[in-house]
C-alpha cells in the first residue's frame, strides 16, 4: 500500500469493471452507500477521446460523515469519499483514496470525529485481495 500527498493506493488483481462491482458490494455490506460512479474513460471516448479504464466511485455514510461535516464544514468538498480505479499503461490495475490523517489535517477535523472514515480503506484493500 503506498501513500504520497495524502493518497493510498493498492493493487488490484481484478480488472476496472470487476474492481468496482467488487468495492460496491464490499460498501453495500457494510452499509455504505455508493452513490456515483463516474466512468472516465467512457465518457472520454463518447467525446472522440481515448483513455485507459478510469472509474471513479463516490460513496460513503450520511450517519458517519455528517458529523464531520458539521464540525468542520469545508470537509463537505471532499465527502462523500471517492475511491479512483484506474488501470495503468501496463494494464494493472489500482484503487486509490484520500486517506484520513490527510482530511483530517486538511480541513482541521476534530481526532476524534475522523475514526468515521477511518474504515473506508480496510473495506476497499479487503474489496481487491
Amino acid at each position: 500500500m503506498g501513500q504520497d500527498n495524502g493518497l493510498v493506493s493498492v493493487p488490484s488483481r481484478s480488472s476496472v469493471e470487476e474492481t468496482v462491482r467488487r468495492l460496491e458490494a464490499a460498501f453495500a455490506e457494510k452499509g455504505m452507500k455508493v452513490f456515483a460512479v463516474i466512468d472516465h474513460s467512457g465518457e472520454a471516448e463518447k467525446a472522440g477521446l481515448q483513455m485507459r479504464p478510469t472509474k471513479v466511485v463516490i460513496f460513503g455514510s450520511p450517519k458517519g460523515g455528517t458529523p464531520l461535516m458539521v464540525a468542520a464544514p469545508s470537509l463537505a468538498i471532499d465527502l462523500p469519499l471517492k475511491a479512483l480505479v484506474a488501470e495503468d499503461a501496463e494494464g494493472k490495475v489500482s484503487v486509490t483514496w484520500n486517506s484520513p490523517e490527510y482530511l483530517q489535517k486538511r480541513h482541521g477535523v476534530p481526532a476524534d470525529l475522523i475514526k468515521n472514515l477511518a474504515g473506508a480503506g480496510g473495506v476497499i484493500v479487503k474489496a481487491v485481495e
